[in-house]
Order: structure tokens, then C-alpha cells, then sequence
């Protein structure tokens, strides 16, 4: 009877150790609606199922929005010489079936001479421009939006509006493998793009939405110096 119960107890513990061993190594999958708290937009969402070729996301990382606004005001109210220029990251959605693959999106203030548009040759090869915020530009790597927030949570920024940048970053899962840079692409990394740094300028409470449209615009503009 003693040797029956000791080879049950083992069957038992080996079972409750196999059990944990599976629990730790799942975690609940999402769909792309619920990545960035909810912030993305249905076009934006499918944008994003889009991008990582997948309708099922890691639940991990999606928040962020909160602490993105909170640095933002904080590098703001900073004075003198030495201000900070932290990032903050706002999301990172995680495809559940390939774990390198994610997007992340995250926040800063920039200073003039992080705009791409500054007249050099090199800074527009493979970049595309459009007709949103202060500059928004993107190609098949990253995407980026800047704009100008003037709001009561934003120390100074009634006389000269808050210089806020967001930009998207594709981690692509195999080395080389980044989506082609065709209008699609791009136009899904703006999508996406947009409906985070909207959600972001509105828990803001910048005045016109920081110049930033309800719902992207595709026009292109021109580069510095085109013709």
C-alpha cells in the first residue's frame, strides 16, 4: 500500500509540475483592437494585423499611454540648461505566433534638427512626406509624426507650442525581412501611427488636436528644395 501511494503522489506532483510548466509558458492572446489601451482605430487595427501578417497578439505591453503623457509633461516643465529628452514607449504590439515580431511606438520631445525635411540629400533617400501635423514622414522601417501641442498640462506651451514626436518602429523577425516600401506599407504605418499620437494629444488636451486630422491624410508633399 505504501509503495501504490508513493507512486500515486509522484504521478500526482509530476502532473501539478507539467500543469505549471504549460500555464507559465502561455499567455492570453488579444486581438489587434485591444494593442496600445484600446487607442488604435478599426482601419488602424487592421493596418496592424496588416503589418504583422497576424489577427492574434501577445496581451503583454500594450500599456504605456499614461506614463508616454505623464514624461511628456514632466520634460516639459523641466527648465535650463541639460533638459532631458527622454522617450517613452506608449505600446508594443507583439505578434503571439512570431515573438520578434512587433511593432513599438514611442514618444519624446525633439529639438528642430530631428526633423527629416531639413534640406540635406540623404535624409529623404527611401522617405515619403505627407500633409500631416508639423512633418510626418515613413518608409518600410519606421514612421514619424511631429507636432506642435499647446495645452494647460504642458508648462509654457501657450506662447510656443510643445515640439512632441511619435515614431513607429517595425522589429521585423528574420534579419531582411522588412515589409517592401510601397504606398501600401507606408500608408499603414502612418494609419497606425496616427491613431496612437491622436490618442496621445488628446489625453493632452492640445488645442486642434495638435493640427492632427481625425483620420489620416495620404496626400505626399514635396521635399525641401523640389521642384
Amino acid at each position: 500500500m505504501r509503495r501504490a501511494s508513493a507512486s500515486v503522489s509522484t504521478a500526482l506532483a509530476l502532473g501539478l509540475l507539467l500543469a505549471a510548466c504549460g500555464n507559465g509558458e502561455e499567455q492570453p492572446q488579444v486581438s489587434a483592437v485591444q494593442q496600445c489601451e484600446d487607442a488604435l482605430s478599426p482601419t488602424a487595427s487592421r493596418a496592424l494585423e496588416s503589418l504583422l501578417g497576424t489577427g492574434e497578439f501577445n496581451s503583454d505591453g500594450t500599456a504605456g499611454l499614461d506614463a508616454a503623457v505623464g514624461k511628456l509633461i514632466e520634460d516639459q516643465a523641466f527648465e535650463g540648461p541639460g533638459r532631458a529628452l527622454g522617450y517613452t514607449k506608449a505600446c508594443s504590439a507583439k505578434s503571439a505566433a512570431i515573438p520578434r515580431s512587433r511593432i513599438r511606438i514611442t514618444f519624446d520631445l525633439y529639438e528642430d534638427a530631428s526633423l527629416f525635411d531639413d534640406g540635406t540629400p540623404w535624409s529623404k533617400s527611401g522617405r515619403h512626406l505627407y500633409a500631416m501635423g508639423r512633418e510626418a514622414s515613413t518608409d518600410n522601417k519606421k514612421a514619424h509624426f511631429f507636432v506642435g501641442c499647446s495645452s494647460p498640462r504642458l508648462k509654457g506651451s501657450e506662447g510656443r507650442p510643445a515640439p512632441i514626436q511619435g515614431w513607429l518602429e517595425f522589429d521585423k523577425p528574420v534579419e531582411g525581412t522588412y515589409p517592401p516600401n510601397t504606398p501600401a506599407t507606408r500608408e499603414a504605418y502612418l494609419t497606425v501611427l496616427h491613431s496612437v499620437t491622436l490618442a496621445v494629444v488628446k489625453k493632452l488636451g492640445c488645442q486642434d488636436n495638435a493640427g492632427l486630422p481625425e483620420v489620416p491624410v495620404f496626400t505626399e508633399k514635396k521635399w525641401r528644395g523640389e521642384q
